[in-house]
């Protein structure tokens, strides 16, 4: 099959699940359930056959969004159980977070003979960071105020969820926020996910890393490298993961707050881009 005859399919097809689906749902006319699920399921053996064809984690990326809510809406039950998979990925996503943070700083920061110059580069670095982010933030809040986007949407918040919340709250009043960004313990602030302690460290370990003599500094920046390099592999194995995690969220999310959540997670995403991209 050549890839056009395989998009006029999809297309057709998706086309006829859609305005079966709107059909149905207006009461225009009476539709048995089984040739509304049948129109959509042969919609997501073609969506299928092209990402096998294509061999594309994006591919593979989005036609598990339409699988995910096809879970949700036909398999509302066993929809429900599928969160597990977005909390996997988003697990194995913060394992990265620390070990790249660590050696990329150092390895940017030790590689370098002068550090003035690495210096003046990360404030600069911050500076453009602070403005771009002071702009995104105005942009977004404005379009947020403007479009009402989210406004309907009712999300059910669990007591454990509030509880700790409040307990997060209660213990920020009595402490002192300018003590989050020096690590006591620099295991501690990776097990606890306190990404800012981390780089904290990673710049004053690069500093130090700098100072020694070539002889000294080499292992070290070698294995930072060498930690570096394996982060990224390790990244694009924990990506291939990502069809499952987001087909499970979305099965999750249908099952548990219907399709009207869509639409308002839909506006949200697209003003964020919108919002990127003024800004950028």
């Amino acid at each position: 099959m050549t890839r056009k005859l395989l998009f006029t399919l999809i297309f057709v097809f998706a086309t006829q699940a859609i305005l079966l689906g709107l059909i149905s749902y207006y009461g225009w006319a009476a539709i048995p359930a089984t040739i509304l699920t049948t129109s959509r399921w042969l919609t997501l053996a073609l969506l299928i056959y092209l990402a096998i064809q294509r061999k594309s984690l994006t591919t593979w990326i989005v036609v598990s969004m339409f699988i995910g809510c096809e879970i949700g809406y036909s398999f509302p039950q066993a929809a429900l159980k599928l969160d597990v998979l977005s909390s996997i990925f988003l697990r194995l996503i913060k394992t990265i977070i620390a070990p790249l943070i660590f050696s990329t700083l150092v390895v940017g920061i030790a590689a370098h003979s002068n550090i003035k110059q690495v210096g003046r580069m990360g404030l600069k670095a911050i500076l453009y960071f602070e403005i771009v982010t002071s702009v995104a933030l105005f942009i977004g809040l404005a379009a947020i105020n403007i479009t009402r986007a989210g406004e309907g949407a009712v999300v059910e918040v669990q007591q454990a969820q509030v509880d700790r919340a409040n307990k997060l709250i209660s213990e920020k009043e009595s402490h002192n926020v300018v003590l989050d960004i020096f690590p006591e313990n620099i295991a501690k602030a990776v097990a606890e996910g306190q990404v800012l302690q981390v780089v904290v460290f990673s710049i004053l370990f690069g500093i130090g890393l700098a100072r020694l003599s070539d002889e000294k500094k080499k292992p070290m920046l070698q294995f930072a490298e060498g930690l570096s390099d394996v982060m990224f592999k390790f990244t694009d194995i924990v990506m291939y993961f990502a069809p499952f995690a987001v087909a499970g969220a979305l099965a999750y999310a249908i099952a548990s707050l219907g399709f009207g959540i869509l639409k308002n997670l839909l506006m949200l995403v697209l003003l964020s881009d919108w919002s990127s991209y003024r800004s950028g």
